[in-house]
């Protein structure tokens, strides 16, 4: 009897799932098509029924990201800006520079762990990258209506720059009170961008 088409997705689901946190943990060439299916708990041709390379989970490993629920991925959160929402840009600011998501390796948001990775495939995993990049430049602008701020596009730009240059250089020093200070001074100037 053949699957449904059902169980193959959520099968292909699985994949990419194990395949993004392990690309987040080590890096794409690091990581081997036998581990990201030893990992979902397939064997290693189970792979070529849901993709024709490697490059191609990686590309949709990097748009899953897309799809988080924001108030899941980061329920964690301490409540300590009044009146924001998930989705609205002072949240998105907190919880992207939070010690949750810096200490998330593998949950977090590949433009940390993969920017280099991404900049050397192939144009499907460069688009990839870029359509979670402007999804973040949106919700990093959507508190701004561009008839009152003309430069909102602009400053959803530069804050998200600055959130993820902040956490791709706090991640990789290994004092905590520089860490901190890193991700501070990238708060409070994207903070003041967005508002």
């Amino acid at each position: 009897m053949p699957l449904s088409a059902a169980h193959k997705q959520k099968t292909r689901d699985r994949i990419v799932e194990c395949a993004r946190e392990l690309f987040n943990r080590r890096g794409f060439a690091e990581v081997s098509i036998d581990e990201i299916m030893q990992r979902a708990g397939l064997t290693r041709g189970g792979f070529y029924n849901h993709f024709r390379a490697k490059e191609e989970l990686f590309a949709e490993a990097i748009a899953a990201y897309q799809n988080f629920d924001a108030t899941q991925r980061w329920k964690e959160l301490p409540d300590d800006v009044p009146g924001c929402m998930p989705g609205h840009a002072r949240f998105v600011i907190n919880a992207y520079l939070s010690d949750v998501h810096l200490n998330d390796i593998e949950g977090h948001c590949p433009m940390i762990a993969l920017p280099s990775d991404s900049a050397r495939s192939g144009p499907v995993v460069r688009q990839a990258y870029h359509a979670l990049l402007e999804r973040m430049v949106g919700m990093l602008s959507n508190d701004v209506d561009p008839a009152d701020h003309p430069q909102a596009r602009e400053r959803g730009v530069a804050a998200a720059a600055l959130l993820v240059g902040a956490m791709v250089l706090a991640r990789t020093v290994e004092d905590a009170t520089f860490c901190k200070e890193i991700r501070d001074a990238a708060r409070k100037a994207a903070l003041d961008l967005v508002d």
